[in-house]
């Protein structure tokens, strides 16, 4: 089954797709500046949830690793 069609997947996919998004920002910070609109500014959106709303992205990930790791 792939990531589209199971919800869990999704989420975990989509978690991923913003903390990558966030500490690569943190590193190059000019690689995802100047893609702000268009389909690239999905990575550049994705940076910003990342650091506005960091407590709750690490929160969202413990949980995330919990239920991975013991629920399923």
């Amino acid at each position: 089954m792939s990531a589209i069609f199971n919800f869990q997947s999704l989420l975990t996919v989509i978690l991923l797709l913003i903390c990558t998004c966030a500490y690569i920002r943190s590193l190059a910070p000019s690689l995802l500046d100047r893609n702000k609109t268009g389909l690239l500014g999905i990575f550049w959106k994705s940076a910003q949830i990342g650091e506005r709303k960091s407590p709750y992205v690490a929160l969202c990930c413990i949980v995330m690793a919990f239920s991975i790791l013991f629920i399923q």
